[in-house]
């Protein structure tokens, strides 16, 4: 059995010198590693890898074969390879086309605006009203729908915080299958009117007082629609400017004196 130990500055390259000096291959040996060897640190501490090398039996037979062997078996390897002709299999060509069309979602208007409904119907059982009614008109883009029920205060909620929520949410049921983008807009009784005549009414008590005082007035966190129905109420005055500061749903509208 033939075999030599060598060493490296690493495990591979231990095996590589040997492989080189028996000129063999990876594959013609086994490989026993005595030590891993160590890189140390800044050069200090380092050590050598060290492998032995024995060639496998086959190889070995291999290698110690008389002259005369290898030469029959050269012989025999330089006879002439007989290649068979490849064989061709015809392709019957496809007589049928099998057409595979996408369906897309059907937009309509109709879709929408029954889907709404029922969306916020599901939503009113939910918060134990049983006796809702939806009714909705249409002009264009805008889409609205009118609520009753004995409960309304229920759906409307504080400041109309809950009806508010409730419309950016139908908003979205609504231009999932409509024609055209729709602006929706949900009222229960006539509460957007009073809260519009409401925030009017507030709008110019807080400008007085931001002229009266001299410094600007900063306005609770409001939805876009009620801020800009605060910026169209004091659009006329020229004693003050409005502007909406923050990021929804926090953003906030500002009233300043123009001195």
């Amino acid at each position: 059995m033939k075999k030599i130990t060598r060493k490296g500055a690493t495990v591979d390259a231990a095996v590589e010198a040997a492989l080189r000096e028996l000129n063999v291959t990876r594959n013609e040996v086994d490989v026993e590693i005595i030590d891993a060897g160590k890189k140390g640190f800044l050069g200090f501490g380092a050590r050598e890898a060290e492998v032995t090398i024995t060639v496998k039996e086959t190889v070995k037979q291999a290698v110690n074969e008389p002259e005369e062997n290898k030469e029959a078996i050269q012989e025999e390897t330089m006879e002439p390879a007989i290649e068979e002709a490849p064989v061709v299999v015809p392709i019957e060509p496809m007589t049928q086309t099998i057409e595979v069309e996408a369906k897309e979602p059907i937009a309509s208007d109709e879709q929408a605006i029954n889907e709404t409904k029922a969306y916020v119907t599901d939503i009113a059982n939910a918060m134990g009203i049983d006796d809702l009614v939806v009714k909705h008109e249409m002009d264009g883009k805008y889409l609205s729908f009118q609520l009753e029920s004995e409960k309304a205060a229920f759906l409307i909620g504080k400041r109309g915080q809950t009806l508010n929520a409730l419309q950016q949410l139908a908003q979205l049921v609504a231009n999932k299958t409509s024609e055209q983008f729709k602006v929706v807009r949900l009222d229960v009784g006539d509460y957007r009117e009073r809260r519009e005549q409401s925030l009017e009414q507030f709008a110019e008590r807080m400008a007085d007082q931001a002229v009266r005082n001299g410094r600007k007035v900063q306005l609770e966190p409001m939805p876009s629609y009620e801020r800009k129905v605060i910026h169209n109420a004091l659009s006329n005055r020229l004693d003050i400017e409005t502007y909406s500061e923050g990021t929804d749903p926090n953003r906030y509208l500002v009233i300043e004196p123009i001195s």
